[in-house]
């Protein structure tokens, strides 16, 4: 008896990654629409009322960020496939701390990390012989300067917010490396991290594919699209009732910049909470449509990722609390000052 097996024609890469941005690129354009359709029309919301704006923002941003999201994040990806961990850290162990503290902030931007990865990072790079503040300056970009962020403020906002979040998030990061690097607080380090110091094994180098690269790509993207949608839907949902129901005036009254305490109390208010840069999003789109002004609505987004209480309990594992105080100091005077630098400079 003879066995035939028959081979599943297989479509070429360059004809699926087209015709997936060809749907993307569809989809985009249509979602606007699409949502003013399903308020006004399907739902017979009235478009002047407090509830069918609340609704209509809602149904427009959802579909909105997850393209943003599973578009550009991809495209991200892939590029951020060239510079793995194990290729960063010898690129900033042979550098100085003043060209160290600048690489490592640029470094920052196309290596996210969030602030569970705070710890293996962190041993990794004193394991290279990374300087103090030069790791420091990368801890501080890579979460502050959230990719996932800046291409969602892009595709929002266009290019000039993307581009003064992302000068922000560099400033503090390469200001607070350097100091922290000037400070010689090395002893404040925890003795066993500094033990591991010459034991890093050497890693394996493995080829990859194109194809490869682009399972990867989605397979991180689709994975990231999954563990922040809960944060993304808290997110659009309180920015859609800001939008709907909150007041310009009494926004513009509380946190304008008439107010000095405005940055200040937004700063404090991030400290307790646990969320990443993307999930703040909607609510920047719906504060800065109130009138919140950009230095306001900018400290506030890093510090919910920068200076949260949970990076905090992380970093203690390997930082003693003198260093972990410096650090916060360092990083939360930062944002404060790019908070009050850009209300002033921008009208």
């Amino acid at each position: 008896m003879t066995t035939i097996t028959l081979r599943r024609p297989t479509v070429p890469l360059p004809v699926v990654a087209g015709a997936a941005v060809l749907a993307w690129i569809v989809a985009w354009f249509a979602e606007a629409p699409a949502a003013d359709w399903l308020a006004f029309t399907v739902l017979r919301l009235q478009p002047d009322t407090h509830l069918g704006e609340t609704v209509a923002f809602f149904l427009e941003d959802l579909p909105k960020v997850l393209l943003l999201l599973l578009g550009i994040v991809t495209v991200v990806t892939l590029i951020r496939g060239f510079f793995p961990p194990e290729r960063i850290r010898p690129m900033l162990a042979g550098r100085g701390l003043v060209p160290g503290s600048f690489a490592a902030a640029g470094l920052g931007i196309v290596t996210p990390f969030c602030s569970c990865s705070a710890v293996p990072l962190f041993i990794g790079f004193v394991e290279a012989g990374v300087p103090l503040g030069v790791t420091f300056a990368f801890l501080i970009s890579s979460p502050m300067v959230n990719e996932v962020a800046l291409v969602l403020l892009w595709g929002l906002f266009g290019p000039g917010i993307a581009l003064a979040y992302m000068a922000a998030g560099l400033t503090v990061a390469i200001a607070g490396g350097l100091l922290i690097g000037r400070m010689r607080l090395e002893r404040y380090v925890e003795d066993y991290v500094w033990e591991l110091q010459g034991k890093a094994v050497r890693p394996i180098a493995i080829r990859l594919t194109w194809a490869d690269r682009l399972n990867d790509a989605w397979a991180y993207t689709s994975a990231l699209v999954r563990k922040i949608f809960p944060y993304l839907l808290a997110g659009i949902g309180l920015g859609a009732l800001i939008h709907g129901y909150v007041p310009t005036d009494l926004v513009a009254s509380i946190g304008g910049k008439s107010n000095l305490l405005a940055v200040p109390l937004v700063v404090l208010l991030a400290v307790p909470m646990y969320s990443n840069a993307a999930g703040t999003i909607p609510i920047v789109q719906a504060l800065l449509g109130k009138g919140l002004p950009l230095g306001t609505t900018l400290a506030f987004m890093m510090a919910v990722t920068a200076i949260s209480l949970p990076e905090f309990v992380i970093l203690r594992r390997v930082i003693k609390p003198p260093l972990l105080a410096v650090f916060a100091g360092v990083v939360t005077t930062g944002i404060l000052a790019i908070g009050f630098l850009f209300n002033i400079l921008i009208g």
